[in-house]
């Protein structure tokens, strides 16, 4: 496992490395860039590329580490993509089952898979799922979302490639927000972001900003309307409520 620079989670565990693209939020995939330079620096874990490969040596990395971490499950690729088997699914959802000291994030847009796997996976509290929605047109992946028995379940809303005006948030513990970075960076208007806040707020739901969207990324700061927006629900999915005012 590596550490992780991505603020809401502390490492990154990738069983499984390399993706296809399914929707706009894929088109400037961070994943397939990093993979093309770890494969330059010579990594063996990134020889096939951006081919999605399974790692099965990888599988019980979770498990060295005693003291309980933040973990991101496939930050490289997509665990529910087509071509990773139900049989290694199932055995990445074990390792974490065994690994109860630490906090999973899973994060997919393959929700209609996710769905029809929902009685086949073992939810432990442990274990968070989420989905991405770049925009309106993948609001149906909350509905599949909706329909597992995960313990905590998150949305990513990054890239946010236009307004979400009416979010059905019932039943969802989280929400993050993030525009993209990178020269291809698209736009992320800022009435979209203090909206879904808005929303998250009406309904007392933990909302998360990462970053605006810009070719230097970070650079750009996260402060919405002067404030940075951390907030996380806690292990049992109760808001801890950690926003802080600057």
């Amino acid at each position: 496992m590596n550490k992780s620079t991505i603020d809401w989670t502390e490492y990154s565990w990738n069983p499984i490395t390399g993706c296809t693209k399914i929707s706009p939020g894929c088109k400037n995939c961070y994943a397939e860039k990093v993979t093309k330079w770890l494969k330059g620096m010579g990594q063996e874990k990134y020889k096939t590329g951006f081919h999605l490969t399974c790692h099965p040596t990888l599988l019980k990395e979770p498990l060295k580490i005693k003291k309980g971490r933040e973990i991101f499950v496939c930050s490289m690729s997509d665990i529910l993509h087509k071509d990773v088997p139900d049989p290694f699914i199932k055995s990445i959802f074990q390792t974490m089952q065994l690994a109860a000291q630490h906090r999973f994030y899973v994060l997919t847009k393959r929700s209609d898979r996710l769905y029809s796997m929902r009685d086949e996976l073992d939810w432990q509290k442990n274990i968070w799922m989420g989905v991405t929605v770049e925009s309106e047109n993948y609001l149906y992946r909350i509905d599949h979302l909706r329909g597992t028995g995960a313990a905590v379940k998150f949305l990513s809303i990054e890239p946010l490639l236009g307004p979400l005006p009416n979010i059905d948030l019932t039943g969802i513990d989280w929400v993050i927000v993030g525009g993209e970075s990178g020269r291809e960076a698209r736009f992320m208007k800022k009435e979209w972001v203090i909206d879904i806040r808005d929303q998250c707020i009406d309904v007392g739901i933990p909302f998360f900003f990462k970053q605006w969207s810009h070719v230097n990324g970070k650079k750009t700061g996260c402060l919405l309307e002067g404030k940075i927006w951390n907030q996380k629900p806690d292990f049992n999915g109760q808001s801890e409520k950690r926003l802080i005012n600057v």
